[in-house]
């Protein structure tokens, strides 16, 4: 407990700098694009909530400080902190400030790309990245897909929720909750899902084709998530190989 409480206490810096960066960057949207108190508020909670839960995941871990993809990571998460005070401030007000969650979900798309090879380059590849990585993803797709959903039906909410229905649905089958060899195709479809999102977001393509582009998104989606719960399915019911006697 002793070693945990040093541990969280010298990461503290990073949390400190990261909630100051939040809350300017919630500061900036509320002055230059009118982001409400309501957006502002649901911004600092998400702050609150990513940096305590990065915390703890430090602790067990047993990490004293952030590596530098992790302070990518980090970054990204900050910008979909922005995103989520605009998306929420759309929803109240009925017309969200478009150009600012544009611009924040594309930048934190574009990071996106980066942090992975910053790990690799550096020899800083770990499971705590890896899984900060995937969860900075999967939140800002579902934020994205709240805002879709008022363009083009709310239908599309399904992008968003199909990665948190997966993990729910492996707490009442555990070997939903298997390891997975890696995928590019996989890979390739959860990227897709931001980009598209963030395009239709811009509301500059007719509502019909960004209806299309969304339909492919969301089929592409769950062809990838199919692939996944096959695989895991066979590779539970799997027999292993007799054991040979040994000499």
């Amino acid at each position: 407990m002793e070693t945990g409480t040093r541990t969280l206490e010298k990461g503290c810096p990073d949390q400190a700098a990261a909630a100051s960066a939040q809350l300017l960057l919630l500061a900036g949207l509320a002055g230059a694009f009118e982001v409400g108190l309501l957006g502002v508020l649901v911004g600092v909670g998400y702050a609150a909530a990513l940096l305590a839960m990065l915390s703890a995941a430090m602790v067990r871990a047993g990490r004293p400080r952030l590596g530098p993809a992790d302070v990518v990571t980090l970054t990204r998460a900050l910008l979909v902190g922005g995103v989520t005070a605009v998306v929420v401030d759309g929803l109240v007000r009925g017309a969200a400030a478009v150009p600012a969650l544009v611009g924040l979900a594309a930048v934190a798309l574009v990071l996106d790309a980066v942090d992975g090879q910053v790990a690799r380059r550096t020899g800083t590849v770990s499971a705590l990245g890896a899984r900060f990585d995937m969860e900075v993803d999967a939140f800002l797709i579902l934020v994205l897909s709240v805002h879709v959903a008022g363009v083009v039906g709310p239908w599309a909410l399904a992008i968003g929720a199909m990665r948190y229905a997966f993990v729910a649905a492996g707490w009442a089958w555990p070997w939903l909750r298997g390891p997975l060899p890696p995928s590019y195709a996989g890979k390739t479809v959860a990227a897709l899902q931001g980009v598209v999102l963030v395009v239709v977001s811009a509301q500059v393509l007719p509502h019909g084709l960004a209806v299309a582009l969304v339909t492919v998104a969301l089929a592409l989606l769950c062809w990838s998530f199919g692939r996944d719960v096959r695989r895991l399915w066979v590779a539970s019911h799997r027999v292993p190989a007799p054991r040979m006697p040994s000499d």
